[in-house]
């Protein structure tokens, strides 16, 4: 994952913009009476299966639960409290596989995040966060460290506040992308996303075959590797090798997670060299690491991407802009370019013109790249999603050409 310079890596394989003071009032310790978060919408990272969604968060039920994917990354879970709402309490009730490093945000548009409360040394149980202070009508459990790896579960999320509660309809429905813009959710769509970005990654199509590529491209992350070009100074190709040693323990790349945890954040290869190239492209041979990969590839960047971009309205080709800016930006740099372009358009679920949103956006990140020479070639916007745009193929259908940094690049009949 290519991130911007003035991105923070938190943890592993997530990185956020600090562009916020963090707000945080430890005054009277009065509990408020009413409970905001029983039974809104809920839109969670992942869920492990359709019995343990993001709903099961806050259901009431203490025998329910939401449990993430064992992924690794970040995972999140956000409840939409109806309208803005003054948040003073929350209390969080863990299942054993608890957060150690978690954040409680609070957000007006559910893109740009305040944290009310932090933490580095979570333990689990039942935690009573009082005294807190903050309005928004969007809050989010940003969970960034594990305890287990299994993930992270937790049974109830309740939020308290002065109110009044609002009414709003109960949700059980998992985050994934609704039919009514399916969108990238089409597997062939899906595919196609994925060779768009190969297309500027690596040079081809074939995304498949990129499983044990690695070099350093001196863009100042380290090592670069692997399908979407995960790298050794931005976590994501610590969290790679992270899971994948949980997955298979005796693997040859398991040696160099200490070296890879002392680098990340930098351009290092202190303790890679000279073995890690070679053990990375030996362990593309193995179905696990390239389960890993991709599993890595869809819960960090394509799934969340890909959700944000439905939440705003847009269709393929948005949806595929924001997962590209994602690949290359990170989560955070992505919601930073949107936020960009929100202050001269508005998204389709705000009852603004799609194509003009997306130009804006557009617009957003090619500004985003020029702040780096090592992204100063926009073509991959400009000569590839730019001209999708301007056709008018919102929904990214074949046949397609397009050109990224010299070569020319052309799927369907």
């Amino acid at each position: 994952m290519r991130l911007r310079a003035s991105v923070v890596a938190l943890g592993v394989g997530i990185a956020a913009v600090c562009t916020v003071p963090l707000v945080v009032s430890m005054t009277a310790d009065a509990a408020p009476d009413v409970l905001l978060s029983r039974t809104h919408p809920v839109l969670a990272s992942s869920a492990k299966d359709a019995a343990r969604t993001g709903a099961m968060a806050v259901d009431g039920d203490v025998t329910t639960r939401w449990t993430s994917s064992t992924a690794a990354g970040t995972q999140w879970l956000r409840l939409d409290l109806g309208r803005s709402q003054a948040v003073t309490r929350v209390r969080l009730n863990w299942d054993k596989a608890y957060a150690r490093a978690y954040r409680l945000q609070l957000s007006m548009d559910g893109a740009t995040w305040t944290d009310i409360y932090r933490t580095q040394s979570g333990n689990g149980g039942a935690d009573d966060l009082k005294n807190l202070r903050g309005s928004g009508r969007y809050l989010r459990l940003l969970a960034t460290q594990r305890a287990w790896a299994s993930g992270y579960s937790l049974f109830e999320m309740q939020a308290y506040g002065p109110g009044p509660a609002s009414r709003t309809t109960p949700t059980t429905a998992p985050a994934t992308v609704p039919p009514a813009a399916t969108g990238l959710a089409d597997p062939a769509k899906k595919e196609l996303a994925f060779q768009l970005v190969s297309s500027a990654e690596n040079s081809t199509l074939n995304w498949r075959g990129q499983f044990g590529y690695i070099e350093d491209i001196r863009d100042g992350r380290g090592y670069t590797g692997g399908i979407i070009g995960f790298c050794s100074g931005t976590s994501d190709m610590l969290a790679v090798v992270t899971e994948y040693t949980r997955r298979s323990p005796q693997n040859k790349l398991a040696r160099y997670l200490p070296a890879l945890r002392a680098v990340d954040g930098s351009a290092s290869h202190a303790g890679l060299d000279p073995g890690f190239p070679a053990a990375w492209k030996a362990a593309a041979a193995d179905p696990v690491f390239r389960k890993t990969q991709e599993d890595a590839r869809d819960s960090m960047y394509f799934d969340p991407a890909v959700t944000l971009a439905t939440a705003d309205g847009v269709r393929a080709l948005g949806q595929f802009a924001y997962y590209d800016a994602a690949v290359m930006h990170g989560m955070s740099g992505l919601r930073s370019i949107r936020s960009a372009a929100l202050r001269v358009a508005k998204t389709p679920k705000q009852g603004g013109d799609e194509t003009v949103w997306l130009g804006a956006f557009l617009d957003a990140r090619v500004a985003e790249m020029r702040t780096e020479e090592a992204h100063s070639d926009v073509s991959r916007v400009e000569t590839a999603q730019r001209v999708f745009l301007r056709t008018g193929n919102l929904d990214l259908d074949a046949p397609l050409t397009w050109h990224v940094y010299g070569d020319r690049f052309a799927v369907g009949s």
